[in-house]
């Protein structure tokens, strides 16, 4: 009877494990794909973050889509990579986008994005609260502790209508067709259709944010 040799079988083990691992390190590394769960800008776009990773949510108060996502996002938000900066913009896709994109840089002029923002999405989605005017924006705004004439006075302000511009921009060299869209480091865009669902697009993102990572590291 032949003897095996322990060595042989120490080598054979380790050659297994040591595959093992570069295959589940593959896996990993490639389980979301180009083309499948995200997709990449036709150009990289500047980022407003510095040194921070820029997350950048298009959205739309009146997107049902939106307001469904609105939940994870503020999860996230809690959890988020250290090196990563939340940016929402207003996506201004036609023209019945623009006021609801003031609103938005309204809120943000005066301070009251925090008080005000998840508040509006509810308000249109779950109180099914018409918010159209600026007079019904102002009373809305009244009724949850704003000051009404001062989102009445911003909201056509130079600095409002720079940041609408700015929006109007973005969402053109996003090339973004829809939204909800995410954008990372001006880069990678994806969106809940892409990844799958909304559990999936949050790590998606931070995927992103990785990767977007490794790019600028070079």
């Amino acid at each position: 009877m032949t003897k095996s040799k322990p060595g042989i079988f120490l080598i054979a083990i380790t050659s297994l494990m040591l595959s093992s691992f570069l295959i589940t390190t593959q896996a990993q590394e490639n389980i979301f794909v180009e083309g499948g769960h995200y997709e990449l800008l036709a150009e990289v776009q500047p980022v407003q973050t510095g040194d921070k990773i820029e997350v950048v949510e298009m959205f739309w108060y009146r997107c049902p889509h939106c307001y469904r996502l609105e939940p994870y996002i503020l999860d996230w938000l809690n959890n988020k990579p250290e090196n990563a900066e939340f940016v929402p913009i207003p996506a201004i896709l036609n023209e019945q986008w623009v006021f609801h994109g003031r609103a938005f840089y309204t809120f943000e002029a005066l301070g009251l994005t925090e008080q005000l923002h998840a508040k509006l999405f509810h308000a249109i989605h779950a109180e099914r609260r018409r918010i159209n005017t600026i007079d019904e924006l102002a009373v809305w705004a009244e009724e949850n502790g704003a000051d009404g004439q001062a989102i009445k006075t911003t909201f056509s302000s130079f600095a409002v209508e720079n940041k609408l511009n700015f929006a109007h921009v973005m969402s053109r060299k996003y090339g973004i067709s829809g939204v909800p869209a995410i954008i990372v480091d001006g880069r990678y865009r994806t969106s809940v259709s892409l990844a799958g669902s909304h559990e999936k697009l949050i790590e998606v993102i931070n995927f992103l944010i990785e990767k977007a990572a490794k790019a600028r590291a070079g």
